[in-house]
């Protein structure tokens, strides 16, 4: 994993199989997602990952913090600044980024992104007319399960990134009509038009 520096300290992202032991002991569910998601989605490597993402939902963000006792845990409050998240405290509804290291001083290690629920269904969180059954969020993969790529394409078609539109090219393909006619609403409810909607099909 390449060492990137940051503002708020280096970041050192720690292997995928590590994160996903670390949360084998979350009583709740979790989803990798992130690009990760998408190379599982496609079923091979095709890019360098300089982080690594885990999403869970805010109703259990306090049962994360207990599983994270031991570790540096970080909360974007207000989003571009950091601020070290008690154990006990349940975050404000506009914190949704959280990052994670072992120690103070040292490398950042893994992202943790919240979700926002209604009853059983999730809500995407900057648009709430997005929604769907939270039982359909997630795929299974080896022992763990990873957000489905329409979805995590829905986040990075915001202000896409070199890596965002390598993605979709990459992931494009395994898409089932289902998962892109979805996404192709979703893109339509959130921006109007969206650059990738054509390549979804009609």
């Amino acid at each position: 994993m390449p060492r990137i520096e940051t503002p708020w300290g280096p970041w050192e992202a720690a292997p995928l199989h590590a994160v996903v032991a670390l949360f084998q002991n979350l009583a709740a569910p979790w989803w990798v997602s992130g690009g990760y998601a998408i190379e599982l989605a496609v079923g091979r490597s095709f890019r360098e990952h300089e982080d690594v993402d885990i999403t869970v939902l805010r109703r259990d963000q306090l049962a994360v913090r207990a599983v994270l006792a031991d570790w540096d845990v970080h909360a974007a409050d207000p989003p571009g600044r950091l601020r070290p998240w008690p154990i006990d405290e349940p975050l404000p509804a506009h914190v949704h980024d959280i990052w994670v290291r072992e120690h103070p001083g040292g490398p950042w290690r893994f992202q943790l992104m919240l979700e926002e629920t209604d009853g059983d269904e999730w809500v995407y969180r900057r648009d709430a007319r997005i929604r769907r059954p939270l039982a359909s969020v997630g795929i299974a993969a080896e022992g763990f399960l990873r957000l489905t790529p329409e979805i995590q394409l829905l986040f990075k078609a915001k202000g896409t990134r070199p890596k965002d539109e390598l993605d979709f090219e990459q992931v494009l393909p395994h898409l089932t009509p289902e998962q892109a006619a979805w996404l192709r609403e979703a893109l339509a409810t959130e921006h109007g038009r969206h650059p990738w909607q054509a390549r979804l099909g009609s």
